[in-house]
């Protein structure tokens, strides 16, 4: 990580001088049709960020956790968005309108490094979807899939890698190019054959190995 703790913590209290928002399981933090009214710092919880395609389903963009920010492309580009957040768990966040946002980064360079940091690993997270949807089948770009999400999100426990957030076969499926049905009989070949384990759409892989296999 290009940031040390010391200026993660001075992009905290930059955005403690904000506007505190609870959020429960389920509720919008920037409804369909709307605009983020700024940039949002997740204090804690978790945040799924989709859009809707043209056949009304929902596309997954990208999950965030505590520490990671949402609206911080659009403030910067000033562009027009169609992503929805929505809070997958009670979720608490500050929220800098855009305006205040760019006095800020400018008033206090300081907090350069860890927003350079955060466009980084947006950058990176982008290209490795690009990378998993050039595999061939659907198999690896489902095992990329859960290796990257796997990265961010694990945690080991008996020797095996859980992934704590949910995550829906329709959501899956959205990120790897793939059908729902699809991808539910491949999730379920691969807990057939011990590799993946799941209960109530929080999957644990069981064989990390297996995995990389598939897309080596």
């Amino acid at each position: 990580m290009l940031a040390d703790e010391k200026q993660l913590a001075a992009l905290a209290e930059m955005f403690r001088t904000g506007t505190r928002q609870e959020y429960s399981k389920g509720e919008f933090i920037v409804r369909p049709g709307s605009r983020p009214p700024g940039v949002f710092y997740v204090e804690s919880g978790l945040v799924k960020a989709y859009d809707i395609t043209k056949y009304g389903e929902e596309n997954l963009l990208i999950l965030r956790k505590d520490g990671e920010l949402l609206g911080l492309t659009q403030a910067l580009t000033i562009e027009d968005s169609d992503t929805i957040y929505t809070a997958l768990a009670p979720t608490v966040v500050w929220l800098i309108p855009t305006e205040q946002f760019l006095e800020n980064i400018t008033a206090h360079p300081e907090v350069a490094l860890p927003l350079v940091t955060m466009l980084a690993d947006m950058y990176r997270i982008h290209g490795d979807r690009i990378m998993t949807l050039e595999y061939r089948t659907v198999r690896e770009r489902l095992a990329s899939f859960l290796l990257g999400i796997a990265e961010r999100f694990a945690t080991e426990k008996d020797g095996c890698l859980a992934i704590e957030v949910p995550l829906r076969h329709q959501d899956i499926a959205s990120s790897i190019s793939a059908t729902r049905e699809t991808t539910s009989r491949t999730l379920s070949e691969l807990e057939r054959k011990g590799i993946i384990s799941s209960e109530q759409s929080r999957i644990t892989i069981c064989d990390k190995q297996a995995l990389q296999d598939f897309i080596e």
